[in-house]
């Protein structure tokens, strides 16, 4: 199964796309689905990972508009078909 990630601001210029599939099926988990993203994107996984290989902590991961990392089980989140997921730099506004 093809899962879709959106990717927002400077994370999108360092993907080189706003939009990626990649592999993941159903009962993979977010996690699988982000180290899919990341393979082949390391510009993109200095931004989104820290020296130790985890997520940055400013980072916002999205399943389906719902942040996993407050809300649901983190990047152990399981997938189901049809998920869209997102991933989101800091955001700040005046």
């Amino acid at each position: 199964m093809a899962t879709e990630w959106k990717l927002f601001a400077d994370l999108a210029e360092r993907a080189g796309e706003k939009r990626v599939t990649v592999e993941a099926a159903a009962g993979d988990t977010v996690g699988d689905a982000l180290e899919e993203l990341l393979a082949d994107r390391s510009d993109l996984e200095d931004r989104v990972l820290d020296e130790e290989g985890d997520l940055r902590s400013q980072i916002n991961v999205l399943r389906n508009g719902t942040n996993v990392l407050i809300e649901e089980e983190g990047l152990e989140t399981e997938l189901e078909d049809g998920d869209e997921l997102a991933l989101f730099p800091p955001v700040s506004g005046g």
